[in-house]
């Protein structure tokens, strides 16, 4: 999509609906639930009555077409704002004299029913100050491209009826409201960062390491990441001021200054690790600045292990062979993580090749619940007992993992020749 790069702003409610909004041909109609109506209401209100000094409420993907723009994405939420601001007494609207049809129509009256009774259960002076609160306090991110065709084809593949957003997305609006005290030059920089990582590779970031990491170290499950598990990552609110809260902001918050106010120069040292994936993020910018490091993170051990690897060691023709790499991937990632980069020694990385890949050796077919088990020390067949990443999670220096005992797995006859050089490779390492 070309983007704008002007016009990549975040934008009060006001500013937003002034603009010269339009409904192009392709929209879907306008479709919102009395639920998610009702939701809306709620949650704006909530933060109006909670003096919450910016409540955003997502973002809103426009096309400029001669000084108009086309709502591509965010219209059910800019349609439903207003008929809240209607309701409200509000009457510079310009998207609610777009033309609509029938289907659409129905659902705004149905809204504004809705909504009609929720207003008028306050008192005016409340509705005043809630209606300025709306259009002062609330806002989106905008984003904007001047390619209908872009536009269109980012609309079909992004807004398709009844898509449930991604896990990451959500988790971006989410830091996003968390960024209320942040300049908006930053937050414009941290999206622009973000936009500007592959999405897939963003899932699967999130999906194939980091959520497992962050449960398998506990013993628990590491399958089933979506959208109704995103709480691992919305970490600790900035209102938050219990002990453990305040100590982590606080050791977050050190650790910026160090590695900005040139400390590292005058102690000659290297810049301070701020992250680690036993400790809980901090809500707001420091979620994308996570994100964005264990992406990096993770693509120095996929060279590394490029670099120190035949092609045929890290087999990858089967899907069962693309899991083992990933946990492979994981067990390097979690240890250079604990560690840092240049603990990944050769004995190291020689250790946890041949715990991930006992695994294969063992099973004829690996699914993502065999890695699942496998990674908890619970699988029968290979390592049975050892809980590779809680003892890791526990070890004082990396000279621990030389402790851990790997026992040879029962290989099947099979996967001898089908896995030839990562059977060899590991019966030399571990005399086999």
């Amino acid at each position: 999509m070309a983007l704008l790069q002007d016009e990549l702003k975040i934008k009060k409610i006001h500013e937003l609906l002034k603009m010269k909004l339009a409904l192009p041909s392709y929209q879907r109609p306008y479709s919102w639930s009395v639920k998610s109506t009702n939701t809306l209401f709620l949650d704006t209100f909530n933060a109006y009555q909670e003096g919450v000094q910016e409540y955003r409420i997502g973002s809103v993907i426009l096309h400029k077409d001669n000084g108009r723009y086309n709502v591509v994405d965010g219209q059910q939420r800019l349609t439903t704002l207003s008929i809240l601001l209607y309701c409200l007494g509000y009457e510079d609207l310009g998207l609610l004299r777009e033309k609509y049809n029938q289907l659409s129509n129905d659902a705004i009256v149905t809204n504004f029913s809705i909504l009609s009774k929720r207003i008028n259960e306050l008192s005016e002076d409340v509705q005043s100050k809630y209606k300025e609160y709306i259009l002062g306090h609330c806002s989106a991110v905008q984003i904007v491209t001047n390619s209908e065709q872009e536009a269109f084809q980012f609309f079909d593949s992004q807004n398709s009826r009844g898509k449930e957003l991604k896990p990451h997305d959500l988790l971006k609006s989410y830091h996003l409201r968390e960024m209320n005290s942040e300049d908006e030059n930053q937050k414009v920089k941290i999206i622009n960062s973000w936009e500007n990582i592959n999405q897939d590779d963003l899932e699967d970031l999130f999906k194939s390491y980091l959520y497992p990491l962050t449960q398998w170290y506990k013993g628990k499950e590491g399958l089933g990441y979506s959208s109704s598990k995103i709480d691992s990552f919305k970490g600790i609110k900035g209102a938050n001021i219990y002990n453990y809260a305040i100590y982590h902001k606080a050791s977050n918050l050190y650790v910026e200054q160090f590695n900005t106010n040139g400390s590292n120069e005058l102690l000659s040292s290297k810049l301070l690790n701020q992250f680690q994936l036993t400790q809980p993020l901090i809500a707001g910018k420091r979620f994308f600045n996570y994100t964005l490091h264990y992406g990096k993170l993770l693509e120095k051990i996929q060279k590394q292990i490029n670099r120190s690897h035949d092609h045929d060691q890290i087999p990858s023709k089967r899907s069962g062979d693309i899991y083992i790499k990933q946990l492979y991937e994981c067990s390097l990632l979690f240890f250079a993580d604990r560690f840092g980069l240049e603990s990944l020694t050769q004995s190291v990385m020689q250790q946890l090749y041949s715990w991930s890949y006992s695994l294969r050796l063992a099973m004829n077919a690996v699914y993502p619940q065999t890695v699942n088990k496998y990674a908890k020390g619970l699988h029968e067949r290979a390592n049975f007992g050892i809980d590779m990443f809680s003892a890791i999670s526990e070890m004082e220096d990396p000279e621990g993992l030389k402790l851990i005992v790997l026992k040879q797995p029962d290989i099947d006859d099979n996967n001898q020749e089908k896995y030839k050089a990562v059977y060899e490779l590991l019966c030399k390492w571990n005399g086999w």
